[in-house]
């Protein structure tokens, strides 16, 4: 049964043939979720409606203009950081180095928007644009997906394709989903190349009947040579670029699987005199960091979540069971007065009316928390196929979305397996907390109504099963895959390429860089290297590493400690370093990669450190503190 909604979910309908495993794999899944319960997402759908009614009159909803042919184009080039294709000679040509680092699939999906605009424009007899064949070197700027197929791959990525999709085709072959199993989950191929690759083969669509957590299929991120890298071990300076190169991925994938990749334009609403509930989110920090700088998810949220988890995590029901409408409005107010001077007591509020509170703070950002841009993205993950694809556009929509919305929402899905976690107490299974989420995370006052009449069901359905995907594999979606980590470096070797050009000492230069590729390819053969590691904050002196194959970070760090702790060097901060028993903890300790190619990066513990020396010959490595480890003063 439906039930009438307050505001409607935004859908991502399939535009191709080829999506045609998603209509048979729907109808299997919505089988399978006849036997479970939806109760609790219309449940908490009334209670949004009732909490709200007095409030819409104060809504303003965006109207949505439809775009002109090749309008919605050319916002895409813009956003993709390609603006220079459009003829704009006032853009940044910097971002012209983009190109070079693009997959198949990527360049692809770049050719096929430029040649949709480019009509347009010949059509409307403007100034004609950049002919595609300049960019990416292809037959023709016109020609059928099928010709396109056949054409000589571009020098650009034609090594990274031959290399990397033919000779790790089995590392990503689809089959049917084994429930509790654990499958290989790729992150050093593009997921557009992998896609790309099974549409040529036999495609088995998925049974996809969900169940309980506990039976979800467990994937293994397989640790290269390079380690993973979670987000986080990058510099603000380099996760700038992975929003870029993300979105352009998505794009390609949702090509390659035949989606159309559609984004709303965020929603005018009326300005608000609160200080907390209805604030964006960025405005929120700017305040918190006034008084706690470096804080990076809203404090009330912080206050929020700390409170369910001292007194509501046993609760039975919680989240489910709604609290008193008014007494939360009436601790609304009180929150907005007396938050920020200390004064509110939260030993005095009952757990349900603070799960009250928490959803109503995630429900009246002005801005969905997922982004008006990206929430039909989010939504239309339900309709492809197969489980890892679903994955692999939900790692890469989290990628892009803002570094604020994308922190607090790590905070709020952490919280949200705690309370599965206990489960057995609260009776609150990952289904039962996906259902309650859902509506508080897919609906919006801001959006447009654009669901047609019987499809409620299954979107909520959908919108619940996506939830539920973000709580149960966000260590997962938290990753940032190898192959974006190596476009990141790409992009620097451009750019700094780039301005080393424009030096006048160029004679100079260019001999220095024959020089340093000579010395990189000698380095390359060599099976052992010595190095240096530097400790600067810790240590007055550097510790050289001797590094074969076998030689990880964490054999570093243990070195480290070892000669703390043996040699009695000058140590200039020991305290950060000593445990309670006066013992050093390697632990503490981390090892970043700092320069050449990478502005910093946190590196993994298994990271084979003479295959990154290879990689990028000319950064220093340098060993720190954990931020996050508990200081013993």
């Amino acid at each position: 049964s439906t039930r009438h909604c307050p505001w409607k979910m935004n859908q991502l309908p399939p535009k191709s043939p080829v999506a045609s495993p998603v209509s048979e794999s729907t109808n299997s899944r919505g089988e399978a979720l006849d036997n479970l319960s939806m109760d609790s997402f219309w449940l908490e759908v009334e209670n949004i409606k009732q909490s709200t009614e007095a409030e819409q009159e104060e809504c303003s909803l965006a109207d949505v203009k439809t775009q002109e042919e090749g309008e919605a184009e050319a916002e895409w080039l813009q956003d993709a950081g390609l603006s220079e294709l459009l003829g704009d000679a006032g853009s940044d040509k910097d971002n012209l180095v983009l190109l070079s680092t693009l997959t198949r699939t990527q360049a692809a999906a770049v050719q096929r928007r430029l040649d949709t605009y480019s009509r347009s424009r010949r059509r409307r007899n403007k100034h004609p644009v950049r002919d595609v064949r300049d960019i990416f070197g292809v037959a023709g700027s016109e020609d059928t997906a099928t010709e396109k197929e056949q054409s000589s791959p571009d020098p650009l990525w034609h090594s990274l394709w031959t290399s990397s999709t033919q000779r790790k085709t089995q590392d990503y072959s689809c089959t049917v989903r084994n429930p509790g199993k654990e499958e290989v989950f790729n992150m050093d191929v593009a997921y557009s190349e992998q896609a790309a690759v099974l549409l040529k083969g036999s495609f088995l669509s998925e049974s996809r009947k969900l169940k309980d957590g506990n039976a979800l299929t467990r994937f293994k991120i397989p640790k290269g040579r390079l380690g993973l890298t979670r987000i986080g071990d990058l510099s603000a300076q380099d996760m700038k670029k992975i929003p870029t190169l993300a979105f352009i991925e998505l794009t390609a994938l949702c090509d390659s699987l035949g989606f159309e990749l559609k984004r709303n334009k965020a929603a005018k609403l009326k300005t608000t005199e609160k200080r907390l509930f209805g604030v964006p989110l960025n405005t929120l920090l700017e305040n918190d960091q006034k008084l706690l700088p470096n804080t990076k998810v809203p404090l009330l949220l912080q206050a929020l979540l700390s409170c369910l988890e001292k007194r509501g995590l046993e609760t039975e029901g919680i989240l489910r069971v709604s609290g008193s409408q008014t007494r939360i409005k009436s601790l609304e107010q009180k929150l907005e007065r007396d938050f920020y001077s200390g004064l509110f007591r939260w030993d005095e509020v009952h757990q349900n009316d603070v799960s009250g509170l928490l959803k109503r703070f995630i429900r009246e950002l002005p801005a969905p928390l997922l982004t008006a841009e990206y929430l039909p993205a989010f939504a239309a993950v339900q309709n492809i196929p197969d489980l890892k694809q679903r994955l692999q556009a939900l790692n890469l929509l989290i990628l892009i979305l803002p570094e604020s919305n994308r922190n607090t929402l790590k905070a709020l899905l952490e919280f949200l397996s705690k309370v599965v976690a206990r489960e057995n107490n609260n009776k609150m299974n990952l289904w039962n907390v996906s259902t309650v989420m859902a509506p508080n995370l897919f609906m919006h006052k801001g959006l447009p109504n654009k669901i047609p009449e019987g499809k409620e069901k299954q979107l909520a359905e959908g919108a619940a099963d996506v939830v539920r995907m973000m709580i149960h594999y966000q260590d997962l979606l938290w990753t940032v895959s190898s192959f974006l980590v190596a476009q990141v470096r790409k992009l620097n070797e451009s750019n700094n390429k780039r301005y080393q050009f424009c030096d006048k000492r160029i004679k100079n230069l260019l001999r220095k860089i024959h020089a340093d590729k000579d010395k990189v390819e000698k380095n390359q053969g060599e099976p052992s290297k010595i190095v240096k590691v530097h400790a600067s904050l810790l240590l007055k002196d550097s510790l050289e590493v001797h590094l074969n194959n076998a030689t990880k970070v964490a054999d570093v760090l243990r070195q480290f400690q070892k000669n703390l702790c043996q040699n009695g060097w000058n140590i200039v901060n020991t305290v950060n370093l000593l445990k309670c028993n006066n013992s050093m903890d390697c632990t503490n300790l981390l090892l970043y990669e700092v320069g050449g190619n990478i502005g910093e990066h946190c590196l993994d513990p298994d990271t084979y450190l003479l295959d990154l020396y290879h990689i990028n010959p000319h950064a220093e490595w340098i060993i720190k503190q954990n931020p996050s480890y508990p200081r013993m003063f």
